[in-house]
């Protein structure tokens, strides 16, 4: 049986994440407009979503959708690169994106090399490189 897996990201405005993850960070998407209601950007092994964070809320319960906050939610997303330079390279692309950058480009305790940035909503992405790091055919991270 095939599989896709896929991220769905809340967001609370479309047109500006659209535009962070196509336009600023090159994420591959065969959506152009800025005011599509759902948007599926192609990421190595995974689909990336952004849907309207209110609209997700009331599907996990129409009735009564889990409360909106900000804040740090306790999860981060990958995005791992195949060699050290690439982590400052994919971190000047989401500071020119609009992204708030929470850690700079620097040595990890695991040998790697390591940064974090928000997302305009305030989702936050670890980009990583680890020396061990292999990936498939499909570039598909292998541990």
């Amino acid at each position: 049986m095939n599989r896709m897996n896929i991220i769905c990201l809340g967001v609370k405005d479309m047109a500006r994440s659209i535009e962070f993850y196509r336009d600023g960070l090159g994420f591959k998407t065969d959506e152009k407009s800025n005011n599509a209601k759902v948007v599926f950007f192609n990421t190595s092994g995974t689909k990336l979503e952004l849907f309207p964070l209110d609209l997700l809320a009331k599907d996990i319960n129409e009735n009564n959708p889990p409360k909106i906050t900000s804040g740090f939610g306790g999860i981060t997303l990958a995005y791992n690169v195949k060699n050290k330079e690439e982590v400052s390279e994919v971190i000047e692309l989401a500071k020119k994106a609009g992204a708030k950058i929470e850690k700079e480009p620097q040595d990890v305790f695991w040998g790697g090399y390591h940064a974090y940035f928000s997302d305009p909503d305030g989702y936050y992405w670890e980009v990583a490189w680890g020396p061990n790091f292999n990936y498939d055919e499909n570039d598909m991270l292998e541990f």
